[in-house]
């Protein structure tokens, strides 16, 4: 088995947002926390799955073969109860490419308007994949529960945050301070859960 402890864990991802949220969330583990492009890895690995758990793990598996490190991957999206669960695995790419994040989410509300707002239920969904450098995977997933606004609010987070109602916060997830929303958002819970999959791992390698 590679060694992690006091080691590199490579977080396949070039979204400085996620990788902000990540370094927070796993600041306790005695590991080197970096990104694709500080590792210096420019290749993507393609997220051919239909599934957040597939994504997760193809990007997880295949970071880890070409970096030789151990890789944290996630896939996350918003997925909209009027919209079927849409956009889901393509969260990041809906609208089409090279959107902003307001064009996105200005998108995402014109094809819901014509849906009775009572309909507008939907959650964040995040799946977490570690993969070892000798092709083991592990997964969790996690999500969070909330309303799609009609007018975006708040300063923090990105991409469908601002539109993102919390009713038990009485905010949008753009709202929230971060150090909120990095306790309560499905990326921080499923981030929890894979860490304790990681402290076990430490145990082991030690």
């Amino acid at each position: 088995m590679s060694r992690l402890s006091n080691s590199t864990l490579l977080i396949a991802t070039h979204n400085p947002g996620k990788l902000r949220e990540y370094r927070a969330l796993l600041a306790d583990l005695p590991v080197r926390v970096v990104a694709l492009d500080e590792a210096g890895i420019h290749t993507e690995v393609a997220e051919t799955g239909d599934t957040f758990t597939t994504n997760a793990m193809l990007k997880a598996q295949g970071y880890a073969a070409l970096s030789g490190l151990w890789t944290w991957a996630d896939d996350s999206g918003l997925e909209v109860d009027a919209l079927g669960g849409r956009p889901g695995v393509h969260s990041a790419r809906y609208g089409g490419p090279g959107l902003s994040d307001r064009a996105r989410y200005a998108a995402l509300l014109a094809e819901l308007a014509p849906f009775d707002r009572a309909t507008w239920t939907a959650r964040f969904r995040c799946v977490v994949a570690l993969a070892t450098p000798d092709g083991r995977v592990f997964t969790v997933d996690d999500t969070v529960e909330g309303v799609i606004t009609d007018e975006p609010r708040g300063e923090h987070g990105f991409g469908y945050d601002p539109i993102f109602y919390l009713p038990d916060h009485s905010a949008t997830m753009a709202e929230l301070p971060p150090a909120v929303k990095n306790t309560i958002s499905h990326r921080a819970k499923a981030a929890r859960r894979a860490k304790e999959l990681l402290r076990a791992l430490l145990a082991e390698d030690a």
